[in-house]
């Protein structure tokens, strides 16, 4: 049905499509990403692909150009800040030339220097881990190309956006066959049970991922446990290492020769590792409600059940908004709870400011619909007070018109 909707928009509407796909973790969004991306170079376009990290972006260069390899006329290349000057200078050549037809990146991308040739689509992964300033920016190309957004846990200004229909959103929730649930176990930190929970995944021939908030924590977790497991090879991950050393730890970690990973949240895109089955968030507290709902998707990939321990310091010291957090990713531990998540992270934090940089908060408090109503109710009554005025009656007449436009474009 998602497919459909996007069919439908592409081929039917005369306005450019901008679409919200929510969808669990490995349910299948990139795939149809994919299958809208190949309608629009079928019919002499270019398709964008905006990732908010470069290991995502390199994981969707791999597969697209799989996909794409038995059509030589269309070109996959990716592009981020890891690459040379002089190999982004190229790049830009083709892609402004018209020689590549699909561009997967990260937020380099949207740099000024960027000129396409025929851009149609761009879809924008994990909408929710990019700045207000790039969304800004993502927002420029709506009123001109078709733009698909791909979450599984939406930021709450865009939720209820599309739950009040401001934007047009296709919901996924059919699981893939033979996926289990992950196993969801939260409870305050001790060294042995992380290590029960480490040993017992490796012992069925499985690999570890051991998250932690800030880096500046790796290297104590990577001395307890190199103490504890001094013949398990491990690695760390984290976005102040070097790209390609990122890259090469990653490559490593997929094809087993690394089996513990320790790492920030940067893993929590799009990584998949179907060996990978067990993982441990230590600090669990300090991470917010759609990040750990993103990590504990990058487990259970496989038809092999997964397990997600979340460990938190001291629970005399959990604020309210942190227990109210725990408890939702414990309880909402079923397959394709991804939308009931966002829902619940929306309920805690509110959604924000409808035309400001704020993302979720205070707005809450009065309602989308009462502020609506306020506001439109307001400026109407402006208009009748300037009814005398052509002039002044056609300039409010156009501040509500770009007021509508706005929250489209939020």
């Amino acid at each position: 049905q998602a497919f459909i909707d996007i069919e439908n928009d592409l081929t039917e509407r005369e306005t450019p499509m901008d679409r919200l796909i929510c969808g669990d973790v490995g349910f299948g969004k990139t795939e149809v990403a994919m299958r809208a991306i190949f309608i629009v170079v079928s019919t002499g376009y270019q398709a964008m692909v905006l990732a908010p990290t470069v290991i995502l972006a390199n994981q969707h260069y791999d597969v697209m150009s799989e996909r794409f390899s038995n059509y030589p006329d269309i070109k996959v290349a990716i592009f981020s800040g890891a690459q040379s000057k002089d190999e982004k200078d190229e790049l830009i050549t083709k892609i402004t030339n018209g020689h590549l037809q699909i561009i997967v990146g990260t937020h380099a991308l949207l740099t000024e220097r960027m000129a396409y040739n025929n851009l149609g689509l761009l879809v924008v992964d994990e909408e929710q881990k990019f700045g207000v300033q790039q969304k800004e920016k993502i927002a420029s190309f709506k009123a001109s190309i078709d733009v698909l957004t791909l979450s599984a846990t939406p930021i709450p200004r865009t939720l209820y956006l599309a739950l009040t229909g401001f934007r047009d959103a296709s919901l996924m929730s059919t699981p893939p066959p033979e996926r289990v649930a992950v196993k969801t176990y939260v409870s305050a930190f001790s060294r042995e049970s992380a290590l029960s929970a480490i040993k017992l995944e490796l012992k069925r021939g499985g690999q570890v991922f051991y998250v932690v908030p800030r880096i500046k924590a790796i290297d104590d977790v990577l001395q307890f446990l190199k103490d504890s497991l001094p013949d398990v090879p491990m690695a760390i991950a984290h976005g102040k290492k070097v790209s390609k050393n990122i890259q090469l730890a990653m490559e490593k970690f997929s094809c087993g020769e690394i089996k513990i990973l320790v790492c920030t949240h940067i893993i929590e895109s799009g990584i998949d590792i179907p060996n990978a089955n067990t993982m441990i968030v230590q600090y669990a507290e300090l991470f917010g409600l759609a990040q750990l709902y993103q990590l504990r998707g990058r487990v259970g990939r496989s038809g092999r059940e997964g397990f997600t321990y979340l460990f938190y310091t001291d629970k005399s010291l959990l604020s309210r908004i942190a227990m109210d957090r725990l408890g939702a990713i414990e309880e909402h531990s079923d397959l394709g709870q991804g939308f009931h998540v966002a829902e619940k992270d929306m309920g805690i934090r509110g959604f924000g400011s409808m035309f400001g940089e704020q993302q979720s908060g205070d707005v809450a408090n009065v309602g989308i619909d009462l502020f609506f109503d306020m506001l439109f109710d307001s400026l109407s009554k402006v208009l009748i007070t300037f009814v005398l005025n052509p002039f002044l009656t056609k300039m409010f007449s156009w501040t509500l018109t770009f007021l509508r436009i706005s929250l489209l474009n939020t």
